[in-house]
């Protein structure tokens, strides 16, 4: 039998930074020593900057990278072959616009800090039996209620003592800290263009680090952008922008003067940065003996599951369910570190078979995307190759790929590749799970996703809410989300839009170790500075108005007004997202 670490390895290929694209430059170590040496110089001076001055900063970046919004769109478009006009084009114009989300967050943050440093909770904490606490955070203000309307948010942090210690008192407006400050090397996702400005923010402002990013050659496009829209960050010495492929991003973890790491990619990146590579690595490993002892956090990918609860769901709630499913796999072509990968159905369900259906005759009508990103065919033809029962959907142009379901994988099979292995294209597999009852189900549900299923980043559930009304399965979906593993967990929400809210601790699980990483260590987005997340839970309606889908025709729209709202939020822009959202689900356009 294939070990797991041999099947990742086998499908996601050895660790590696991909190489940078002919026409951008690397940079020189010389131009890296001046980077880091800049940083270095300047690490003190961000600390002691005061509240006030980093608000100055906030308002300075916020209209030069919302001027800058079209052609950052436009390159990214250009960069993954997909056309404007289209979904593509929305969920780009949403990508951009949870940066300018979290940029308010940080500047409401700096503001509490300046008027009410023993900052207060949202609302007031729900303390659990074992001295935890549960803290409901979205919605933070009425027009996000009303944009995100019947979505609500909350953390749970594990136990911290009392609840008057779940949030750190905040400093003063000097900002007087006793930290000496640090240089971060963030290496930056290349799939997303909201990942490497949003963790270079998260490091700055949440925890007072200076930062080198290094972009990833996939999307090295963004970084002029990056360092225009945030050149008063750069102009000042509290961030360089750092081009390169291998060599450059061993250099960059390995150099004197870095002094913590974040990245946010595949755990076989990370394995090579902690333990290095060849034949030795896999026994430091095993040995937890790491080469490179620098403090790492990191945000890598998992087999995120869909729970679908069984239920009675009408011809119309199964083809918007399976939209909203489609919608979750085509975002970016599939590669998402929080893409769904395994649906898990119950076996014994009516309309089991009927929902895998209507997701593929959704796929049908969707475009296929370019498969941009590196290794994407070879991994794809591997899952195809170990899985005869694949079904491949739509026509792909050269340089696509089909969209694919792997249905009815064996659950007992529990080293098949689609549980151990993230596919990291436009693949999502499905299995089912036997149970007399909606309620048997969900407590079969949870140790498979926690013990059969890799990583622990995000899972989202379906469930319907006349199900609910069964006092045993409302009991058993609470227990479910009390039980599950995962840093986010959405119900009738998709855990992944919470990444985008930019607002609840986003990262695995706690409880990974270096040397068995699973979906990382650490978080990002904690912008509220609660102690000891545990995870965040997302629940949403299961009847939903959304514009922004893979079959939407006015998506584009909606994302061009979203981002718009974010970069400035105010009441007058509402009407006309709700317009384009209410056009949209009375004539539902073409494919996009």
């Amino acid at each position: 039998m294939t070990s797991t670490t041999d099947t990742q390895s086998h499908i996601q290929g050895s660790p590696s930074f991909p190489q940078l694209a002919a026409s951008l430059h690397q940079s020189s170590k010389q131009a890296i020593d001046r980077a880091l040496a800049d940083l270095q110089a300047n690490k003190g001076s961000w600390v002691s900057l005061g509240s006030a001055h980093r608000i100055e900063i906030l308002d300075e970046i916020l209209p030069r990278l919302e001027a800058l919004g079209g052609r950052w769109v436009a390159s990214s478009l250009e960069a993954k072959s997909v056309r404007p006009g289209t979904f593509a084009e929305g969920e780009e114009w949403a990508i951009l616009s949870a940066v300018f989300t979290l940029m308010h967050r940080l500047r409401r943050t700096l503001v509490s800090i300046l008027t009410a440093p023993d900052q207060e909770l949202p609302h007031e904490p729900s303390v659990l039996p074992n001295g935890g606490a549960i803290v409901r955070v979205f919605p933070q203000t009425r027009l996000e209620g009303l944009l995100f309307r019947g979505v609500t948010g909350e953390v749970w942090l594990s136990p911290v003592g009392s609840p008057l210690d779940l949030v750190p008192p905040h400093a003063s407006d000097s900002n007087a800290s006793t930290s000496p400050g640090g240089v971060t090397l963030v290496l930056g996702a290349g799939n997303v263009g909201a990942i490497p400005p949003a963790d270079m923010l998260n490091k700055l402002f949440l925890e007072d680090q200076v930062v080198a990013l290094k972009v990833n050659p996939v999307n090295a496009y963004l970084g002029p952008l990056i360092e225009d829209g945030f050149s008063p960050l750069v102009r000042r010495g509290y961030l360089r922008v750092i081009y390169g492929g291998t060599a450059e991003g061993q250099y960059l973890c390995n150099h004197e003067m870095v002094d913590a790491i974040h990245m946010t990619g595949s755990d076989k990146t990370f394995d090579s940065i902690v333990f290095g590579d060849g034949s030795e690595a896999n026994a430091r490993k095993r040995a937890n003996r790491p080469v490179n002892r620098k403090p790492i956090s990191a945000e890598l990918g998992c087999v995120s599951p869909v729970i679908v609860v069984p239920g009675p769901w009408s011809d119309h709630e199964l083809r918007e369910q399976a939209i909203q499913v489609a919608t979750w796999l085509g975002s970016n072509a599939g590669f998402n570190c929080l893409t769904p990968r395994v649906l898990i159905q119950h076996r014994e369900w009516k309309l089991r078979n009927a929902f895998l259906d209507a997701i593929a005759q959704v796929l049908a009508r969707v475009e296929t995307r370019a498969a941009y990103y590196p290794g994407a065919d070879r991994i794809h033809s591997t899952f195809v190759h170990d899985h005869p029962q694949s079904l491949q959907i739509g026509h792909p142009l050269p340089g696509h790929l089909p969209w694919t379901l792997i249905p009815d994988l064996d659950p007992n099979s529990t080293q098949d590749s689609c549980f151990k292995s993230e596919a990291f294209c436009s693949i999502l597999g499905e299995t089912s799970l036997s149970a007399p009852d909606p309620a048997a189900f969900l407590d079969r549900v949870v140790p498979f996703a926690n013990e059969v299923l890799w990583g622990n980043l995000s899972a989202s559930i379906l469930v319907h809410p006349r199900t609910l009304q069964d006092r045993g399965t409302l009991g058993a979906l609470e227990r479910a989300i009390n039980d599950l593993h995962y840093g986010t967990i959405g119900v009738n929400f998709f855990a992944g839009y919470a990444y985008l809210f930019m607002l609840t601790p986003w990262g695995a699980y706690p409880g990974n170790s270096l040397s068995d990483i699973q979906s990382g260590l650490g978080y990002v987005n904690n912008v509220k500075l609660l102690r000891n997340p545990l995870k965040t839970v997302y629940r949403g309606s299961f009847k939903k108005l959304d514009p922004l889908t893979v079959v939407s025709s006015r998506g584009h729209t909606f994302g061009r007004q979203l981002a718009r709202f974010q970069a400035s939020p105010r009441l007058s822009l509402l009407p006309g997202m709700l317009s384009t959202a209410i056009m949209e689900s009375i004539k539902p356009g073409p494919a996009a």
